[in-house]
């Protein structure tokens, strides 16, 4: 993993438990000793560590910039690591925490440092994805085999996004070509439960332009994805067969340089996806997802000074739902985006941002909803600055909503660069969610009167480099008012802004290189509680683990790859009640590729070796030891 040299985090001290205060930092910081300068893909030297970064700031910064808590994954280590869905690639970042219910294609929650799973921004290159309904994005449904790579900024980020920016923001960077001659690539895998994979593309490029195509194929039988007890929990059915999962997804995107002042891009990608879970007459057993997503951008330099960017954008997440063969419901949804940023280099070192989003989202269902599209217009501006060893990063944005009026949010973030290469820095921010059309508008259950969900998140950081490696360690405080929740309101049970959450986290990072073995770890200590008033107060927040760790170990002997991943997950809970508790667990992933030649690679992976059983919601299972063997073609 890529992670910058710096971020921020609370300024308050968290009430963990004392198992984990107890817990020696030096298991994480001796991890930290003799980094290879050389090293590639998850361990870079203090040279190489600096990947553009284009999410924290909506601009273009290397990872040493950025005052932003980011850490970048790129192709390189995706297929390193043999990472194969999005669960493979975002497991045991820092400050993440994921659940989901069942297997491959099944629903799939995301909770960036302890906050709900609708408080992240999620990006498609720069196109704002996710259902307008639900206000859930389709992680289980992008395809891996198209992504170049993955920026997680953690931290609030309205300021410069607007709505659902809470805890963060991912983008996810679509493959672009390069320049040379046509060039395919190919990706044939088989494994347990009857999985098959197969990907292919063609790229190519000049210096007036390049193109990328994709297309990707999977299927799954899969496994029995839930334990349901009928009236009692989890799916609330018993239906112990396998439940299946089939993706087909493609891509193509294009850049021109049409002058010396002005370049153009476009993409689209669609995937497409069929889950098999447990469930009944009412909800359903069957579903058919398509996401789509469509971009064309206009990059100007009118002058050397000022850079201009025009971006068109749409996305869709349109939803199909059936019990066996007979048609339930249908919930589309469609964000257009139409934005106008402009970069303006005021002095050297000193940068202003100026620009404006429009977002206009609209649903389709087999329901009637009271409204069925809203309007959103951001104005937002940002500073960027160094006054010598001291950085400075500040936004303010204005966000003028059809449905809910006029909200403001900012943010502020200083850096402090020591001569001896350590760098303190500290920030504050806003940021807001706007309800779904779920929560305001679905027959018999909206309300239409819900004011946005609030956030203010404190953080602190200090981070150094030095030959052997970098480190970092970041602590934060996020508290969340006007949060929605079901509540009986006379006979009927509405959505109303009457819940409160505190969430304090640690996050530790570093990287080494030990007897040739290039090591990447990192811890998250969480407490995120409720503060609502009544039987809730105090809890924490359901589904997210109190701790995990991760560690990635890969050595390189001549053309034998071998590597592994130990990821360890605290207990959670599984409602706000903290009367279902899930256990924590520990899951072993074992890797090894053998290089035929620069261009043919054979891959296997296994997964969960010591075949734990495990929950990360209650009654719906997770997959066993399973085994993935691909065979890659990349010139």
């Amino acid at each position: 993993m890529h992670h910058p040299p710096s971020s921020s985090a609370c300024l308050s001290s968290a009430r963990f438990p004392r198992a984990l205060l107890a817990l020696p930092l030096s298991i994480i910081v001796a991890a930290g000793l003799g980094v290879n300068p050389s090293a590639r893909a998850q361990v870079e030297d203090v040279t190489e560590l600096s990947p553009v970064v284009v999410t924290a700031a909506r601009t273009a910064e290397t990872a040493d910039e950025t005052l932003a808590s980011v850490t970048v994954i790129d192709r390189a280590e995706i297929e390193q690591r043999q990472s194969k869905t999005m669960r493979d690639v975002l497991r045991g970042l820092p400050g993440v925490a994921l659940s989901s219910t069942g297997g491959p294609g099944a629903s799939t929650s995301l909770y960036l440092r302890g906050t709900e799973s609708d408080h992240t921004l999620v990006l498609i290159d720069g196109i704002k994805v996710g259902s307008a309904t639900t206000g859930a994005p389709p992680w289980q449904h992008i395809p891996v085999e198209q992504i170049e790579r993955v920026e997680v900024v953690r931290g609030p980020r309205s300021s410069l996004y607007g709505s659902e920016a809470i805890g963060g923001v991912v983008q996810i960077l679509t493959r672009r070509g390069q320049q040379g001659p046509l060039t395919p690539r190919l990706s044939l895998g088989a494994g347990t439960h009857n999985t098959i994979r197969a990907s292919g593309g063609l790229s190519a490029g000049t210096e007036r332009g390049w193109f990328d195509a994709g297309l990707g194929f999977e299927q799954t039988q899969g496994f029995n994805a839930c334990d349901g007890e009928p009236f009692v929990g989890g799916c609330f059915v018993d239906q112990p067969d396998d439940d299946g999962y089939t993706n087909k997804n493609g891509r193509l995107s294009g850049g021109w340089d049409l002058a010396d002042w002005l370049e153009v891009e476009a993409s689209f990608m669609r995937s497409e996806g069929e889950t098999e879970y447990d469930g009944g007459a009412f909800a359903g057993n069957r579903d058919k997802t398509a996401l789509q997503t469509a971009r064309l951008r206009f990059d100007l330099q009118p002058l050397a000074i000022w850079s201009s960017r025009i971006e068109i954008g749409r996305s869709w997440d349109d939803s199909k739902i059936y019990h066996e063969d007979d048609f339930l419901d249908r919930f589309d949804t469609r964000r257009d985006l139409l934005s106008w940023q402009n970069d303006i280099a005021v002095a050297p070192g000193h940068q202003l941002t100026l620009g404006v989003d429009h977002q206009r989202d609209q649903i389709s269902t087999t329901l009637i909803y009271n409204d069925d599209a809203r309007d959103n217009t951001g104005y937002f501006a940002q500073y960027l600055g160094r006054f010598g060893a001291l950085d400075a990063q500040l936004s303010l944005r204005q966000d003028d909503n059809s449905q809910f009026g006029g909200h403001g949010t900012g943010s502020a973030a200083l850096g402090y660069r020591f001569g001896n290469g350590l760098r303190l820095s500290a920030s504050y921010g806003t940021a807001f969610k706007a309800p779904t059309f779920n929560e305001l508008y679905f027959p018999g259950f909206g309300n239409p009167d819900l004011k946005p969900e609030q956030s203010r998140t404190a953080e602190v950081g200090l981070a150094g480099g030095h030959p052997w490696g970098r480190w970092a360690a970041n602590l934060y405080q996020t508290d969340v008012d006007e949060l929605i929740a079901t509540n009986l309101v006379g006979t009927q049970y509405l959505p109303e802004n009457i819940d409160e959450s505190r969430i304090r986290g640690l996050e530790l990072w570093t990287t080494a290189e030990l007897s040739g073995w290039l090591l990447d770890a990192n811890l998250t200590l969480l407490d995120p509680r409720n503060e609502s008033e009544g039987p809730n107060n105090g809890n924490l927040l359901a589904r997210r683990p109190e701790q995990t760790f991760r560690l990635d170990a890969d050595r390189q002997f001549g053309r034998i790859g071998v590597g592994g991943t130990l990821f360890v997950s605290g207990r959670r809970f599984d409602e706000s009640a903290n009367r279902v508790r899930l256990d924590g667990y520990t899951l072993v992933d074992l890797r090894a590729d053998y290089a035929f030649s620069d261009a043919l690679r054979l891959q296997a992976r296994v997964e969960n070796l010591l075949d734990e059983d495990y929950e990360t919601a209650a009654y719906y299972n997770q997959p066993g030891r399973t085994l993935f063997v691909s065979l890659l073609y990349q010139p």
